[in-house]
């Protein structure tokens, strides 16, 4: 049950009422920022909310039990906060979102209606569109340890243990050549084997992506240099010379993380659990591995 503002509530109570709805949202990088429908700007809880940023919500439902309640923001991308570079970098990639009602002739007098995430996000040519989930949707995340073949650790992590800050595993590198948005070459990486950061991760350093993380889709050992193609293009331009940061891939197989990382202690799977395919099998005359014996030995 939700507990109302005494003056909320009298206001509510009064005969005119002066509301609006207010949005904070709060993005993956940590910057908050607010919203409001009302016709000028507001502040409460060290934000501002600004006003006249063309921001239109739809009718949010709310379901019962664990159903996914919800509804839409739609804006253009001509407010200052808000522009088409950063939602293509995943800044609003499931940003927490909250909405007030609040009184606007006295900003003290509001209520926390709803809290959620924004979940896809839709672009046009110069508007976007955003699916704003409720928290039950939290529901169907993967969380805790998972019993699978593959490692459940991310590669540098605690429960990895393998140090990134080693020139074996990462490397800053400055571009030498690149198709400008979703591959490039350095030569720095000349020492690097095929495929050595095949499934890595680059982080920008400088440049008009800093601060941006790209997933590796391939990288080519080419003579004198490294060429690295990436799952998706960045949201401006690559130039030569821009520095990035880029650490190796794991597949998180058993066998790679013995062969290529030395650390086997460390693997966070599950190699010699049987798969569906074993599940299905059914014994042969004179196939053997249904015997009760292991398949490793």
């Amino acid at each position: 049950m939700r507990t109302i503002d005494p003056g909320l509530a009298g206001h509510l109570a009064g005969g005119v009422t002066t509301l609006c709805h207010c949005w904070k949202l709060t993005r993956r990088d940590g910057v908050a920022m607010g919203f409001t429908d009302h016709d000028r700007d507001l502040t409460f809880s060290d934000v501002v909310f600004r006003a006249g940023t063309g921001l239109e919500a739809a009718e949010v439902t709310a379901e019962r039990g664990f159903a996914i309640g919800g509804g839409d923001v739609s804006g253009v991308l001509t407010a200052a906060s808000l522009t088409e570079d950063d939602l293509a970098s995943g800044f609003y990639d499931d940003a927490n979102i909250e909405l007030w009602l609040v009184n606007w002739a006295n900003v003290t007098e509001r209520l926390l209606l709803d809290v959620g995430a924004t979940g896809e996000v839709r672009r046009t040519e110069h508007a976007f569109a955003a699916e704003v989930r409720g928290l039950m949707h939290r529901y169907g995340e993967e969380r805790g340890r998972v019993y699978r073949t593959t490692c459940s650790a991310d590669l540098g992590d605690s429960r990895c243990g393998i140090d990134l800050d080693d020139p074996a595993f990462a490397a800053e590198v400055a571009v030498t050549s690149t198709d400008g948005r979703l591959g490039f070459g350095s030569t720095d990486l000349g020492g690097y084997a095929d495929g050595w950061f095949t499934a890595g991760q680059v982080r920008w350093i400088d440049g008009a992506n800093a601060g941006m993380r790209v997933d590796v889709k391939a990288y080519r050992a080419v003579t004198g240099r490294g060429e690295v193609l990436m799952w998706q293009p960045v949201p401006r331009t690559i130039v030569v010379g821009d520095r990035l940061r880029i650490t190796a891939g794991c597949d998180k197989r058993f066998a790679t993380c013995r062969a290529k990382f030395a650390n086997a202690a460390n693997f966070r799977g599950f190699p010699h659990m049987p798969g569906n395919d074993f599940v299905v099998r059914y014994p042969l005359p004179g196939e053997s591995g249904h015997d009760g014996g292991s398949f490793f030995r």
